[in-house]
């Protein structure tokens, strides 16, 4: 197996960098991609922490925006690795589409937790949930992850 910077499934960074035709008709180099991910991800964070500090003042409402906006944002940074047609078909594999589905479920029970039933603790709960679901997600990456976490939880 070919070993590389961000090995997904076997390919190597070259791979994923220079083939990915998401990029071609942008113009990106490595390096801007790398830029657009670390942005991203720093942009993602930095929304969902603003939107925690609002709920502890009881904006809801602005809240779940920032919160799901920030999720989101974070989830597209991936799409500057990988190519954002690569990461809605690798989102979608067997492995990874349980995850992938409660991860967007929760972000959108969020919403609904703030603007229809209004409930902080119920968007509290929502949160962990997505969280979880993107810490699962995320380790679906990761050769063996997985089962080290369910080893540790003893759940293996």
């Amino acid at each position: 197996m070919p070993k590389g910077w961000l090995n997904l499934e076997g390919a190597t960074d070259g791979q994923l960098f220079e083939s990915d035709s998401a990029f071609n008709f942008l113009g990106l180099t490595r390096t801007q991609r790398l830029y657009g991910f670390f942005g991203c991800m720093a942009l993602g964070f930095i929304l969902s922490l603003l939107g925690s500090l609002l709920l502890l003042t009881g904006s809801l409402g602005l809240f779940a925006v920032l919160y799901g906006i920030g999720t989101i944002v974070s989830l597209v940074g991936t799409g500057f690795l990988v190519g954002f047609g690569s990461q809605i078909k690798q989102m979608f594999k067997p492995v990874r589409v349980v995850a992938t589905l409660i991860l967007l479920a929760a972000i959108g029970l969020i919403f609904v937790g703030a603007f229809i039933i209004k409930n902080d603790l119920l968007c509290i709960i929502f949160v962990i949930i997505e969280y979880l679901a993107y810490a699962w997600y995320t380790l679906s990456y990761i050769p063996y992850a997985r089962s080290a976490v369910k080893g540790v939880l003893g759940m293996a």
